[in-house]
């Protein structure tokens, strides 16, 4: 139960700042030895409901508005989703049989942090209003990159609104609307792994369901607000020690 607890607050923290959920789920059950429930696909899952619902419900006004009144933004979203949703069809078996290595990881994290701290000084003055089709279009390509461990779905894309003038909170806003569709599917394609152990893991698939959704929504509050004033530099230091201890850690077991 106990290692359903911090992975939940673990998934809930990574999915949505700019650090890769993906390099922390793989890599701690690894380095503290944890298996069993807790290092199944069905528990994953379960993790990534939790977060899905935190992210419609941070951001329900917003699809409010947008599904009801804002039908040029519903469609940028959709015209942005489709990068990652073609390849991630395509390459999603690839991806998750080959990718996921510590040292690609660490990789990415270090690559990925360079990008954001350069795109921290490129980020403007443009809000969503000023989003048109190729902007849109650019940010999903920019998502699309994120199926590889260790880049960030939001360092990627909070990136790329950075280098075209967007300010911090706008690129951050568009960065998670665009998210949920691809993150919705992903979440509903891998629902069949549940399954498997639902009935004999019910409670420690529950926990972990609940404090993802709980750290998620946390997390989401925290980032929106800390980018209305600061950099996002303290993430890229963080994914820097993170690739570090990757590497320590690769280096002490070879």
């Amino acid at each position: 139960m106990f290692e359903a607890i911090i992975l939940g607050i673990v998934q809930g923290l990574t999915e949505f700042m700019p650090v890769s959920s993906t390099a922390h789920l793989v890599f701690l059950p690894e380095l503290f030895g944890w298996h069993g429930a807790v290092d199944s696909m069905a528990f994953d899952v379960a993790l990534h409901f939790g977060t899905t619902l935190a992210l419609l419900v941070f951001f329900w006004q917003d699809w409010m508005e947008i599904l009801l009144k804002n039908r040029r933004m519903l469609w940028l979203i959709l015209a942005g989703s489709v990068p990652a949703g073609v390849l991630g069809l395509l390459f999603r078996k690839v991806i998750e049989e080959s990718f996921r290595t510590p040292a690609l990881m660490a990789a990415m994290l270090i690559l990925f942090g360079g990008v954001m701290y350069v795109a921290e000084k490129f980020g403007g003055r443009k809000t969503l209003s000023d989003l048109g089709l190729p902007d849109a279009v650019t940010v999903g390509m920019a998502q699309a990159l994120a199926l590889v461990p260790g880049v960030s779905r939001s360092g990627a894309t909070i990136s790329a609104g950075l280098f075209m003038g967007y300010s911090r909170p706008a690129a951050a806003r568009f960065s998670f609307l665009l998210s949920t569709p691809a993150i919705c599917g992903a979440t509903l394609l891998e629902s069949k792994h549940i399954m498997h152990g639902l009935d004999a893991e019910m409670s420690i698939f529950a926990t972990g369901f609940v404090t993802s959704l709980l750290a998620g929504w946390g997390a989401l509050l925290f980032l929106m607000r800390y980018l209305e004033r600061h950099p996002v530099n303290v993430f890229v230091y963080y994914r820097l020690a993170f690739a570090a201890l990757i590497i320590v850690t690769l280096w002490q077991k070879g």
